[in-house]
């Protein structure tokens, strides 16, 4: 089912292109790793297998991994009225609702498509944020299912985790299962470590650089959506300077889980992480919003240039 958030061909693109690329790169790996481990059989099942997993589990292993709760309404009545309100107006099925209990102001979406989805936001999110820019912030996550980019990311992600698994178990069955550790065993271990890292190197540039443009995507079908875009950059403004407040090491365990986010969890520190971001800056966004005001002929969104 079409809903009606505006489209986007550009993201689409890049999807396809993303998605192409890093399936030429997993052949290619699970090919390498066959020519290397000699057992087809082995390398094969296991990334099907895995990978079919992530596919119909990611919104419950995101949930469990982010400390999501399902929620229903008698327990968040508000929560599940904005979410009720914007799936009427974007004409979309509505996702599972959860909150997780993290002091963090943040939200993120996650699930294969629009039929098996999940939004969940933070406590500290609702405590900061008042109704309207929740809103546009649960508008923002929503595209993203809308967008079926969410899916892209989730699975696209992943394939990096299903390399570093097959080789730990492949290096793991061939230290302890028995066979010599000969000079051809550490002469294939080492093959299969530069191949992997090889494989993350270029899997990881690729995902950041679709992670951006979804961002921008995202703000942009949310802002059109509720045709309020200061809404969703005053939101922007409260959450990415309240994170910015959050001690480094505190959002150490909720970095690793940045490209689902509606802002990454970095700290005040300059830092390496910034450079590879999954998200464009804090200033381009807002200047995304603000032109999108100034085209709807709305007052200029907080932090515009």
């Amino acid at each position: 089912m079409q809903s009606r958030f505006r489209s986007d061909r550009r993201l689409t693109a890049r999807m396809g292109v993303t998605l192409f690329l890093l399936g030429l790169l997993y052949v290619g790996f699970v090919a390498a790793l066959i020519v290397l481990l000699k057992s087809w059989v082995l390398v094969v099942v296991v990334a099907a297998g895995l990978l079919g997993a992530q596919y119909w589990f990611s919104d419950r292993v995101a949930l469990f991994a982010m400390r999501g709760r399902v929620v229903e309404r008698e327990e968040f009545p508000a929560l599940h009225g904005v979410v009720d309100r914007l799936c009427a107006i974007a004409d979309m099925p509505k996702p599972v609702v959860a909150v997780s209990d993290m002091e963090m102001p943040n939200a993120f979406a996650t699930g294969r498509n629009a039929d098996h989805a999940a939004v969940c936001v933070t406590t500290g999110l609702l405590r900061r944020l008042e109704p309207d820019e929740l809103e546009g912030v649960l508008a923002h996550e929503l595209s993203h299912v809308a967008h079926k980019d969410v899916a892209v990311i989730t699975v696209a992600s992943f394939l990096g985790v299903i390399a570093g698994l097959i080789v730990r178990f492949a290096f793991y069955s061939q230290v302890f299962g028995g066979g010599r550790r000969d000079q051809n065993t550490v002469v294939v271990f080492a093959a299969v470590m530069g191949v992997s890292a090889a494989v993350y190197a270029i899997s990881f540039l690729l995902i950041r650089a679709l992670s951006r443009y979804r961002e921008l995507a995202a703000d942009r079908a949310a802002a059109l959506l509720t045709g309020r875009p200061s809404v969703l950059a005053s939101a922007l403004t409260k959450v990415s300077g309240d994170i910015a407040r959050i001690p480094t090491r505190d959002l150490r365990t909720a970095q690793a889980f940045n490209a689902f986010y509606f802002t990454p969890a970095l700290g005040r520190e300059p830092s390496v992480a910034r450079l590879f971001s999954t998200h464009p800056s804090l200033e381009e966004r807002l200047d995304q919003l603000a032109r999108i005001s100034a085209e709807l002929g709305e007052a200029a969104a907080p932090g515009g240039a």
